[in-house]
């Protein structure tokens, strides 16, 4: 059986820490290419690979028998290099946020469903092992209804994580469209939902700028989510918690709460209100200091190989997206916005 002969279009610090040597280390890939608008960053990893360089992701499609991409580009260029490598008809796995805005998710998802390619979008946050024990749990019916929650994900900031550091487009709203909020909120905005295995219909938010000096995106948010099962909780994304990381949820349900995150060994807490109390140790949730495989990779390519469904479908992309884009609306309108 030949390999699956793959592209990583942007060579930046998720590429170097979780794309790249994830495929590396799976034995049915070859890594074949590597496009970076920087040419000596995907040089080097093309030395070390045996690959092509280029420095146009359009060169890049036109000149190699690619089966699949990842997009690890600056949150602008999601759409564009994805729907471009969609059209060449290449399988292809794309960063969070998966878009800048709705029409440009959607223009995504056509692209793949008309070129029958699959379309797979990084929310590792649903593959952490102690989210995916939470879920376990939650689904067992042991805890009843979430009443209440809150879901946090915050750190210092892309500047002690991306390549370019303080110069980072992470911090530029033309490469960006958004910060904290397509940073972390994201993640969180599809944790939530995919945990509860429930939608947002409702979004209030403040959303701004608390700290960081010299850039025009958000570094910090408030969000208060309805979901359409009535549950009421908060999501927050900062790049301000300078103290250290926080990844944390609390869910609080009928006959108890569960905790996620908040305890350094514990990663799920279930206290039940019988006076139980359940400790699991089930493996880390990946922070930017402490990486763990994001198995975002594997599922990828297990789709590819079975020609399955992706687990994390652009659907799902865009419905997580919608929460994040209501929540700017909802600042800017000083309203609550409601998701259809």
């Amino acid at each position: 059986m030949s390999k699956i002969k793959v592209a990583v279009i942007g060579c930046g610090s998720i590429s170097k820490h979780r794309h790249i040597p994830e495929y590396a280390a799976i034995p049915e890939v070859e890594l074949v290419a590597f496009c970076d608008i920087r040419l000596e960053r995907a040089q080097a990893y093309a030395g070390q690979y045996g690959a092509r360089a280029y420095s146009s992701y359009e060169e890049l499609l036109a000149k190699e028998q690619l089966d699949a991409v990842s997009v690890c580009t600056p949150n602008a260029l999601h759409a564009p290099v994805a729907i471009a490598a969609a059209n060449a008809g290449v399988h292809v796995l794309v960063e969070k946020p998966m878009a800048t805005t709705s029409d440009e998710a959607e223009a995504m998802i056509e692209a793949a469903r008309r070129n029958n390619v699959v379309l797979m979008i990084g929310h590792n946050q649903r593959l952490m092992p102690p989210h995916v024990k939470a879920k376990e749990i939650l689904q067992s019916g042991v805890l009843g209804k979430v009443l209440s929650f809150r879901t946090s994900f915050g750190h210092p900031g892309p500047e002690g994580w991306s390549i370019d550091g303080r110069d980072s487009w992470f911090f530029r709203k033309a490469d960006a469209a958004m910060g904290a909020m397509g940073d972390l909120g994201v993640h969180k905005s599809d944790l939530i939902r995919w945990l509860l295995a429930d939608e947002v219909a409702q979004v209030s938010a403040f959303v701004g700028t608390v700290d960081k000096k010299d850039t025009d995106v958000d570094d910090n948010a408030i969000c208060v989510l309805r979901m359409r099962s009535g549950a009421i909780g908060s999501l927050v994304a900062s790049w301000t918690y300078y103290k250290g990381e926080d990844n944390s949820t609390v869910l609080w349900c009928e006959n108890g709460v569960m905790k996620i995150g908040t305890h350094p060994e514990d990663q799920v807490i279930v206290e039940l209100t019988n006076g139980t109390v359940e400790r699991y140790k089930v493996g880390a949730i990946a922070t930017n200091t402490e990486q763990t495989s994001s198995g975002v990779i594997d599922a990828f390519v297990s789709s590819m190989l079975t020609q399955t469904p992706p687990s994390i479908s652009g659907e799902e992309g865009l419905r997580s997206l919608q929460v994040i884009l209501a929540a700017f609306e909802a600042q800017a309108e000083g309203r609550v916005i409601s998701l259809s």
